[in-house]
């Protein structure tokens, strides 16, 4: 049954990259327990504007859990204290009437903050272009069965390319790694047989291109898979770090 309940936030707040931040504290009152986190802040920022606050400026998009634009820090743990849940999928009946939640953004040289909790996610995308795709010849579309791909291959494949890029793995790293992202993006290509071709390849370059863009090493703490909302497997890490050794072996 839905209620109300009145909750006390403290909020990252920092105007531009460059600028310090800091916490503020609000107060968010009357909050529908079956409103998402989202909506919670929503609701907030409606107060904010009608007091002549700047409202907290936070990522969002689709708000089904798909997109992977949503994420924070939530009293410590990314996108919240639910497993294998989105912010957007987090909803306010997870906290009781005068819990204080605090509300922070990734936290990673390779996201820098944008604004408040907005962080600068770019550089997943250089990250795959480095390398994530495949080439294929453009024309007719081939036979359905023309490629056979074993199911062990294919289910592999399939539970890889349910990252949604969200940038959890890397919050909720000791050493902001990216390896739980890359290794998804990795090895979803990989175990396939149409991937085969530029495996190398790719697994050089992106790999190249996380260290690049300033993500930590993985030292083995499996954070990254407790945070995944889309539960991925650190034996992604596993498999790209053989391809990588092969690969650089071979180059």
């Amino acid at each position: 049954m839905s209620r109300k309940i009145n909750l006390t936030l403290k909020v990252w707040r920092q105007k531009n990259a460059s600028s310090s931040g800091r916490f503020e504290t609000y107060e968010a009152k009357g909050i529908d327990t079956d409103a998402s986190f989202l909506e919670m802040l929503d609701v907030v920022n409606e107060q904010l504007e009608k007091r002549g606050v700047e409202p907290i400026a936070f990522d969002h998009d689709c708000r089904e859990g798909i997109c992977g634009m949503c994420g924070a820090v939530v009293n410590g743990m990314a996108h919240g204290p639910e497993k294998e849940t989105t912010l957007c999928q987090l909803h306010m009946r997870k906290f009781k009437d005068g819990d204080t939640i605090t509300i922070e953004p990734w936290r990673a040289n390779g996201f820098p903050i944008v604004r408040d909790l907005v962080c600068d996610r770019s550089a997943f995308d250089r990250i795959i272009s480095a390398g994530g795709f495949i080439g294929v010849r453009t024309g007719q579309a081939p036979e359905a069965h023309s490629v056979p791909v074993g199911k062990d291959k294919a289910d592999w494949a399939m539970d890889a390319a349910e990252c949604i890029g969200c940038g959890a793995c890397v919050a909720a790293c000791p050493n902001a790694s990216a390896m739980l992202f890359v290794s998804a993006k990795v090895t979803h290509l990989n175990v396939l047989p149409q991937g085969q071709p530029e495996k190398n390849k790719r697994v050089l370059g992106m790999v190249s291109q996380m260290d690049a863009e300033g993500f930590g090493n993985c030292s083995n703490h499996y954070e990254c898979e407790a945070a995944c909302p889309k539960g991925i497997s650190v034996k992604n890490i596993a498999k790209m770090n053989r391809d990588y050794l092969a690969a650089a072996i071979k180059a």
